[in-house]
């Protein structure tokens, strides 16, 4: 009599410690994340504000109110940190330019790919500046195959350039016999001379940065494409 009560309660208890078990690890791996957040967002601060130079893990600790063996916990280094943060800005820059994808005629991909570029560099100029206006030491990281990433965003972006390329070379539209990783780079760093002047100097140029991009692709673009 007594055992037919006392194994559907050990049952329940057993049930009951194992469901504690799973909350608490859930519990812990949300405050893990959130923790690690906390950290990057500090980082990244501290970076826009002072430059990859000032970044330090003391510094952090500082602003977060922890003390740095508890960050050495969750990053082996400041260099982890500002990987990190570029990682994560390209892959904010690689959301940004995705809706391009979807359109069939590379030539207008191209264009669309272009104005969605220079949006996300005007729109948050932090982020851009810290993708590619800092420490090339740290923001280049979104260009290294590295194995932590070894389909890195920026690489991934500089692949969707370059496909536009071969396609227009494939449709016999490409009146350039340039490589078309060549051309993607070309273009790219045409496109970024519009950002970076636009971020950097409040006076120049004068044109809108929609009016550049159409000049820039009147003269680099429309030269040798049909």
């Amino acid at each position: 009599m007594n055992s037919v009560y006392f194994t559907p309660h050990v049952h329940f208890v057993k049930a009951f410690g194992y469901t504690q078990g799973v909350a608490k690890v859930q519990r812990r791996e949300r405050e893990r994340a959130e923790f690690r957040e906390e950290v990057l967002a500090a980082a990244r601060k501290i970076v826009l504000e002072e430059g990859f130079d000032a970044l330090t893990m003391r510094k952090i600790a500082d602003a977060i109110e922890y003390a740095p063996g508890t960050i050495y916990l969750y990053f082996e280094s400041r260099d982890a940190i500002a990987f990190e943060l570029c990682l994560a800005g390209f892959a904010a820059f690689l959301t940004a330019l995705a809706p391009a994808t979807a359109i069939a005629d590379p030539l207008e991909r191209l264009i669309e790919l272009g104005r969605r570029y220079i949006a996300f560099g005007l729109e948050d100029p932090e982020t851009y500046r810290l993708l590619f206006m800092e420490s090339p030491k740290y923001s280049s990281a979104g260009f290294q195959e590295r194995s932590e990433a070894p389909n890195s965003p920026g690489i991934q972006a500089l692949a969707i350039l370059a496909g536009i390329f071969d396609e227009l070379r494939a449709q016999k539209r490409l009146n350039s016999k340039t490589d078309s990783q060549t051309l993607a780079e070309t273009t790219w760093a045409a496109v970024h001379g519009i950002v970076g002047l636009k971020i950097a100097n409040h006076d120049f140029p004068k044109s809108t940065a929609e009016a550049l991009l159409q000049s820039m692709f009147d003269a680099l673009i429309y030269g040798f494409v049909t």
